[in-house]
């Protein structure tokens, strides 16, 4: 799973430096960008998904590019104003709402705002938080949004995978209840596997317990001029007499 993780990584770093090319339009920046993090994430994907890992692996950055290739993200005006709408709506309560190294609105959520340990209903002092959030994606509706759950280390992956899932569809589902389509709405849980503190103490353990909002302006695709027609064959040459 090692060796997965280091390719995957491989992939991204890639892809981080064609985005820096000098020569590159911000919108082709964005779509090496979202290239390589498509390739990654479907890289572990793919080989946490079974068989042969290593094959696996490599179909899933195949995939994974071609989606993340076509999915460049804008950092617009509309964006911008979101993140200020988020951020004055947060203001105090400990959320972290920052914009993304690939232009993605990002809110993450601390376990003493949005859920008790071992649930995932939404708690009372995260709703007010949701409720705006979800007004601000009715008035967006170029956005579309991603939700991930995470847990501390306490339990087995049999218990916090599933809980991880839980609370990012409870998330929706709240969001989903205020006027904002489940068509714009991805979610995924990461169990315990990606801290971002010490799970040692109840301190670190609190700021593990978290979910995380992505919010994307996907880039317009690009369209090419059509190739120009075929000539016309020369007609046959005409029988002598």
């Amino acid at each position: 799973m090692k060796s997965l993780f280091v390719y995957a990584l491989g992939i991204a770093v890639a892809s981080g430096g064609l985005a820096g090319c000098a020569n590159m339009s911000e919108t082709q920046k964005g779509t090496a960008t979202g290239a390589g993090i498509g390739a990654a994430a479907g890289a572990v994907i793919g080989g946490a998904s079974g068989g042969n890992r290593g094959a696996r692996a490599g179909t899933g950055a195949v995939v994974g590019g071609a989606i993340g290739a076509g999915a460049g993200y804008l950092w617009s005006q509309r964006m911008q104003q979101q993140k200020q709408a988020m951020e004055q709506a947060t203001k105090g309560t400990g959320v972290a709402v920052t914009q993304t190294a690939d232009n993605q609105l990002k809110l993450e959520i601390p376990s003493d705002i949005s859920f008790d340990t071992g649930r995932y209903d939404i708690r009372p002092n995260f709703a007010p938080i949701l409720d705006r959030f979800a007004g601000s994606l009715r008035d967006h509706t170029a956005t579309n949004v991603a939700i991930v759950g995470h847990t501390d280390s306490t339990g087995s992956d049999a218990i916090n995978d599933p809980l991880s899932v839980n609370r990012a569809a409870s998330t929706r589902d709240y969001l989903a209840a205020r006027g904002v389509s489940t068509n714009r709405i991805g979610v995924s849980g990461q169990g315990s596997r990606y801290p971002v503190a010490e799970n040692n103490s109840e301190m670190g353990r609190a700021k593990n317990r978290r979910v995380e909002i992505y919010v994307a302006e996907p880039a317009p695709a690009q369209t090419q001029a059509p190739a120009p027609a075929p000539a016309p064959a020369p007609a046959p040459a005409g029988r002598g007499y």
